[in-house]
C-alpha cells in the first residue's frame, strides 16, 4: 500500500509511538485524521503535520464511529490505520494489605486497550471493504501490543492480558479480513521513550536502557514510526506480530 496522498487514522496519536506515526504518515504525504481524548495535545500535533484531530474514546461505539465519519469526511476513505491508543496501570493481583486488585481497573484497561483496538479495527474495516483496490489491495491496519503480552512484570496483570489479546487476535483478525484484501499486522514494542517515561530521571531512564541487549538503549518513537511505514509499504507483512525490542526480554520487575 501507498502512502503518498492516502487517507490514514492514528489512534493515541497526540503523543508518543502514535505521535511518531502520524508525523511520518504525513511526512510521506498521507492525510492524517488523529483520534485522541488530550484535546490540547491532540490538536498541536494535528496543526503540526497539516492533519485533523478528532476526540475519540475508542472503548465507545458511537465515538469512534463518529471520529471516523469526521475523518471520512476531510480525508475520504481512510486505507491505513494505526492503533497506538492504551493505558498501561501498574496494580498487584493481591496488593497492599491484601487488597484485591479493583475489577473496575481491570475491566478499563482490557476495555481501552483490547476492547478498543478491536472496536475501531471492525468499524475502520467495514467502510474501507466498500472502496475501490489500489495495486491488489483495500489497506493496513497496524495494531500496537508490547513485550508484556509475553513477559508481563509484576503489577502488569491486567496490561498484559489486554496486550496478549490483541496478540491473539491479530491472524484471526488477518483471515476474516483477507477476503477484503486488507491486511492486519501488530507491532509489540519494548522500552520506548514515552512521555510517561520522560518524566522519570535521566538515571532511571539510563537504568531502564541498559536493560536491552543492542542497542543499549530506550526505542524512540521514530523507530517505532519507522516500522509501521515499512508493514505498509510490504504487502506480504500480514498477520503476525512483531517485536521491536532489542532483544529484551523482561524480568519480574
Amino acid at each position: 500500500m501507498r502512502i503518498d496522498g492516502i487517507a490514514a487514522v492514528v489512534t493515541g496519536g497526540a503523543s508518543g509511538l502514535g505521535s511518531a506515526t502520524a508525523k511520518m504518515l504525513a511526512d510521506a504525504g498521507a492525510k492524517v485524521t488523529i483520534f485522541d481524548l488530550n484535546e490540547d495535545a491532540g490538536n498541536a500535533a494535528a496543526a503540526e503535520i497539516g492533519g485533523q484531530f478528532v476526540s475519540v474514546n475508542v472503548a465507545d461505539d458511537a465515538s469512534v464511529a463518529t471520529g471516523l465519519a469526521a475523518a471520512q469526511d476531510a480525508h475520504g476513505v481512510a486505507r491505513i490505520l494505526v492503533n497506538c491508543a492504551g493505558i498501561a496501570p501498574a496494580v498487584k493481583t493481591v496488593g497492599n494489605e491484601n487488597a484485591p486488585h479493583p475489577l473496575d481497573v481491570f475491566a478499563k484497561t482490557v476495555g481501552v486497550n483490547l476492547v478498543g483496538t478491536f472496536n475501531v479495527i471492525s468499524k475502520f474495516a467495514a467502510l474501507l471493504a466498500a472502496a475501490n483496490e489500489i495495486d491488489g489491495e483495500r489497506g493496513v491496519i497496524v495494531n500496537t501490543a508490547s513485550v508484556a503480552a509475553f513477559e508481563g512484570q509484576i503489577g502488569q496483570a491486567a496490561y498484559s492480558a489486554s496486550k496478549g489479546g490483541v496478540v491473539g487476535m491479530t491472524l484471526p483478525i488477518a483471515r476474516d479480513l483477507a477476503q477484503h484484501k486488507i491486511r492486519v499486522m501488530t507491532i509489540a514494542p519494548g522500552i520506548f521513550l514515552t512521555p510517561m517515561l520522560e518524566t522519570f530521571p535521566q538515571s532511571v531512564q539510563d537504568a531502564l536502557g541498559a536493560q536491552v541487549p543492542h542497542p543499549s538503549r530506550l526505542g524512540k518513537p521514530a523507530e517505532y514510526a519507522h516500522l509501521v511505514k515499512s508493514i505498509i509499504l510490504n504487502p506480504m507483512l500480514n498477520g503476525d506480530v512483531i517485536r521491536l525490542d532489542g532483544a529484551i526480554r523482561m524480568a519480574p520487575r
